[in-house]
């Protein structure tokens, strides 16, 4: 091998070990700052990962079933104006759900009364609503439900009050919302119980956690704010529930 070969090749060796000290480094620290954009489905997953923890900004849990968070289950009612009302069309929305009968002669009319307050004190949010279904769909007419509407001070647009099927209405209630709702009757009508379901504007049931840290699920809907607490020692939760329908609001 000639001189100049030999020359040639400590030359080429140099020039690679200068670049090794001066580039390579700065490559990786761009790497590690995510200065360079990495292509694949890799950086595709990463990217969704950070825009969903940046869009919860709130401490509300989702209601987990098999580590999977709840979602709404499709639905399709008639509203107190004869008009058809899905589960799509609260998308985007944050929104109270309470399941009760115009002739309930106990909870229903305190629970309806807090809706009423509530939806006075968000009635500058487009994006909030009350979805109130009927237990009593035969007696309950969207003629029936827009007095009652009327009567209660109802004005949210987004506020529906709807009658449908019976059996798809106690299915709805007790596996789509967690709400307790039964057929049997008595001398007061149906047994139901006066809780209120939260729902984020995805469709997703949210609440907060209670004292063992599991999700609270529902709200007691029946007593008012005001009293604080009823005659059994049941605490109001009109005020939480205020709380975190702002926190929702703001995600």
């Amino acid at each position: 091998m000639s001189k100049k070969t030999s020359y040639s090749y400590v030359g080429i060796a140099f020039i690679i070990l200068v670049f090794g000290i001066l580039v390579i480094p700065n490559i990786i620290d761009r790497f590690n700052s995510d200065d360079i954009t990495r292509d694949g489905s890799r950086s595709k997953t990463v990217s969704t990962t950070k825009i969903s923890k940046k869009a919860i900004n709130s401490d509300l849990v989702f209601i987990e079933i098999n580590g999977v968070p709840k979602k709404v289950p499709t639905f399709s009612f008639t509203n107190q104006n004869g008009e058809t009302i899905t589960n799509k069309d609260y998308l985007g929305k944050v929104y109270v759900v309470e399941f009760f009968f115009t002739t309930c002669p106990t909870i229903c009319a305190p629970m309806n009364r807090n809706l009423v307050e509530i939806q006075n004190q968000f009635k500058d949010f487009k994006d909030f609503g009350v979805a109130s279904f009927s237990i009593m769909p035969k007696v309950d007419t969207p003629e029936v439900l827009k007095a009652y509407a009327e009567n209660y001070g109802v004005t949210n647009p987004n506020w529906n009050l709807m009658t449908g099927d019976p059996e798809g209405t106690f299915q709805l209630a007790n596996v789509g919302f967690n709400i307790f709702v039964s057929d049997t009757q008595d001398d007061f009508g149906f047994e139901h119980s006066g809780d209120f379901a939260l729902i984020d504007k995805q469709g997703f049931i949210r609440s907060r956690k209670d004292d063992f840290g599991n999700p609270k699920i529902f709200y007691r809907g029946f007593i008012p704010e005001a009293d604080g607490e009823d005659e059994d020692g049941y605490v109001q939760e009109i005020t939480i529930l205020k709380e975190d329908i702002a926190k929702l609001l703001n995600e």
